[in-house]
């Protein structure tokens, strides 16, 4: 099965490939007066225009072009959004207090600043994939609080470590932080819940993670180190 899913994710790609990413270099971005880029991952991507005209004619021509392969947009996901150095300043004019933000690949990109005040985009972890990941563990722990401890602790050292290597870039450590927070508070909760006396006060379950400690978090990607590969996003 798993063969099989992964040959469909690659002929996916292949088609979009040619349906998509093809069509936007060789037609789209020669008929923009503008700067036009495409960021695609699988049949998830992110369009980017100077000039919002362009950008409402190719939402347009988009919805054209997949109908001819017999595929369509999610209109529920897709949206046009004012974004970049000058979102902030154009946002403030127009009454509003931020400029929009959007959500690929389980991080939501919003409009920042370096500390040089300078215009930056910035990340951090989708409010929805962390809830959803807080939901899976909650029901992990409830289903299987009662197992050797061992099993329990090891399970949730392999799983941070697998988040971290995926959100730790860079603005984030401070939401993956949090994530970790929320992590040990389920297991101060359901620990509690192997028998019917109360296990932990919070100073003892201090030190139970003092004996069993989780692996804290720490940037794993740099974007700014690829700078010169993705200048025209950031």
């Amino acid at each position: 099965m798993e063969t099989k899913l992964l040959r469909i994710a690659e002929l996916a790609n292949v088609y979009l490939h040619y349906v998509l990413d093809l069509w936007f270099e060789k037609r789209v971005r020669k008929q923009c007066k503008g700067q036009a880029y495409i960021v695609r991952y699988a049949d998830d991507f992110v369009c980017c225009f100077q000039y919002k005209s362009e950008a409402e004619q190719f939402f347009h021509s988009l919805k054209l072009r997949l109908k001819k392969f017999n595929l369509e947009i999610a209109e529920d996901k897709t949206k046009i959004i004012p974004f970049g150095r000058f979102a902030e300043r154009n946002t403030n004019l127009q009454g509003r207090n931020k400029p929009a933000t959007f959500g690929f690949l389980g991080f939501t990109h919003y409009c920042g600043k370096s500390k040089q005040g300078n215009f930056r985009v910035k990340r951090k972890s989708s409010r929805k994939k962390v809830q959803g990941k807080l939901k899976e563990t909650k029901e992990w722990l409830k289903s299987n609080r009662n197992k050797d401890i061992h099993i329990i602790m090891d399970r949730f050292k392999r799983s941070l470590i697998g988040y971290y290597n995926y959100y730790c870039v860079t603005d984030n450590t401070q939401n993956v932080n949090n994530f970790k927070d929320k992590i040990e508070r389920l297991l101060f909760k359901w620990l509690n819940r192997r028998s019917q006396r109360k296990s932990f006060t919070w100073d003892k379950f201090r030190l139970f993670l003092n004996k069993y400690p989780l692996p804290s978090p720490r940037i794993k990607v740099n974007i700014y180190d690829l700078r010169k590969e993705i200048s025209y996003i950031l």
